[in-house]
C-alpha cells in the first residue's frame, strides 16, 4: 500500500487496486442507502450536488493524476459523512440528536461535525495535491490547505446563501441547518480552519517524528 509515500510516482490501474475498489464499492453502498431512504429530496440534490462533480473530477482524473491510497480513504470518509448528513438534512440528523441527547446539548451539531471534518480530512489530500500536481514547495503545501480550507469555507458559506434565499427559498432552513444560531456561518467557518490546523500539525509531526518524505 501507498500510505507512507504520498509523492510516490507509481501509478496503479483503477481496476487493479483493491483498495480502491472498496472504497468505491462502499461509497456507493452508502450514497444509494441515502438516496433510497431520504426524507427531504430536494434538499438531497442540492447537498449532492458537489458531490456528482468532485466524484467525477476525481474518476475522470484517476489515471493522470493519481494520488495514495491514505488521500482517498480520507476523501472517502469526508464523503461519507456528507452524504449522511444529506439523508437527513443536517439539523434533523439522527446521530446529532443522539450526540445532543448525549451530551445534553442545545441543538444538533452534526454539521459541526462535518464542517470541521473538511478541514479535517481533506488538508492531506490539498497538501498532496500540491507537491503532486503543482510541485510547490514543501512549505507552501503545509500553508495552502489551511488557507484554501478558509477560502473555500467562506464561498460555501455563500453558496449556502445564495440557495437559500434566491433560489429555493422553501428549502433555507433545510439547506442552511443554522437552528436559530445567527454566528452559524463563521462558527463553521472557523471549525473548518481549525480542522485543517490541526490535521496539517498532526501530520507534520509524525512525518518529522518518523522522518518520512
Amino acid at each position: 500500500m501507498r500510505f507512507t509515500n504520498a509523492i510516490s510516482k507509481d501509478k496503479v490501474p483503477f481496476m487493479k487496486n483493491p483498495i480502491m475498489m472498496v472504497l468505491l464499492g462502499v461509497f456507493m453502498v452508502v450514497w444509494g442507502s441515502t438516496l433510497i431512504h431520504t426524507t427531504d429530496m430536494t434538499n438531497w440534490i442540492m447537498e449532492n450536488a458537489l458531490v456528482f462533480i468532485f466524484g467525477g473530477v476525481l474518476v475522470f482524473t484517476y489515471k493522470k493524476y493519481q494520488f495514495s491510497d491514505l488521500t482517498y480513504l480520507l476523501i472517502c470518509v469526508y464523503l461519507i459523512l456528507h452524504v449522511y448528513g444529506s439523508k437527513y438534512t443536517y439539523a434533523e440528523n439522527p446521530f446529532g440528536y443522539w450526540l445532543q441527547d448525549y451530551f445534553d446539548s442545545s441543538r444538533n451539531h452534526y454539521d459541526r461535525i462535518v464542517h470541521f471534518s473538511f478541514g479535517f480530512m481533506l488538508a492531506y489530500p490539498m497538501r498532496e495535491m500540491f507537491l503532486r500536481i503543482f510541485k510547490f514547495p514543501t512549505w507552501v503545501a503545509w500553508i495552502l490547505p489551511i488557507e484554501l480550507t478558509l477560502s473555500i469555507s467562506g464561498l460555501y458559506e455563500l453558496i449556502e446563501w445564495a440557495v437559500a434565499d434566491i433560489v429555493f427559498p422553501e428549502q433555507g432552513a433545510a439547506y442552511l441547518g443554522s437552528q436559530g444560531d445567527i454566528w452559524d456561518a463563521q462558527k463553521d467557518m472557523f471549525l473548518a480552519t481549525l480542522g485543517a490546523i490541526l490535521a496539517t500539525t498532526i501530520v507534520s509531526t509524525i512525518k518529522k517524528t518518523f522522518k518520512i518524505e
